[in-house]
């Protein structure tokens, strides 16, 4: 993977700010961030230099994660598809409920929003109703726009309740899916490598879930009939 976790190339250029800084093991690191200073540089989007950044890493497999690549429209996921024909797509569903409120926990975490008062809904709405936020609140949505140019084959949902409950099979499944060893020894990292992970998001009232709830109803009720698996008792959740 690069040294930067969330690379943003195909969404931001990469031109974003970092909470943290990059990793850099190995001269493979220090060139890949050179070279990625270099591309986002660019005014447009340059496929065959992006590609370019992962030449170091031979034939082992590479790869890059941006939970905004969710968002991308028809024409930029039709470019990328096309320029990597063996491209293989993972998108980890989460219940839109708990995503959203997640995603509002963070942005006051790192005071990307005001704080509000998490207990009004109208602050709440106001929030909520932005175009940024509603466009990785549709799982259904965000899959039917890979699918349409991804062969299933080659593009895999799974599921933030499987990384709850299971994160080592969910971990086999997904590496049996890249074609690559799970048994194979890798670094381990430490369960509080996130940090994240411990800190705890903004509090959500009852009448506050109830309210999202009702809001993303036919959604859930979409994503129980459009992408099964755990996503089958979202609705259940809620009392629908």
């Amino acid at each position: 993977m690069p040294p930067i976790k969330e690379l943003h190339y195909f969404d931001q250029l990469s031109r974003v700010q970092r909470a943290s800084p990059s990793r850099c093991r190995d001269e493979r690191d220090l060139r890949f961030l050179e070279n990625i200073k270099s591309l986002s540089g660019k005014p447009d989007m340059d496929l065959e230099h992006y590609a370019r950044l992962f030449e170091p890493k031979g034939s082992l497999l590479s790869g890059d994660i941006s939970p905004n690549y969710s968002t991308l429209n028809n024409k930029v996921i039709r470019q990328v598809v096309g320029y990597f024909p063996n491209l293989k797509v993972i998108f980890l569903a989460r219940d839109p409920v708990e995503r959203v409120w997640s995603h509002l926990s963070m942005e006051v975490r790192y005071r990307q929003i005001e704080p509000f008062d998490v207990t009004d809904i109208d602050q709440v709405n106001r929030n909520v109703l932005r175009r940024g936020m509603l466009l990785r609140s549709y799982p259904s949505a965000v899959v039917a726009r890979w699918k349409r140019y991804v062969h299933p084959e080659r593009f895999r949902i799974y599921f933030f309740d499987d990384l709850q409950r299971n994160p080592a099979e969910l971990r086999r499944s997904i590496l049996h899916f890249l074609r690559a060893d799970p048994d194979k020894p890798s670094r381990r990292v430490a369960a509080d490598c996130n940090s994240w992970a411990g800190v705890e998001k903004l509090p959500l009232a009852d009448k506050v879930r109830s309210h999202l709830a009702q809001f993303f109803k036919k959604e859930l009720k979409t994503c129980a009939a459009r992408l099964g698996g755990p996503a089958r008792d979202w609705p259940a959740r809620y009392g629908f």
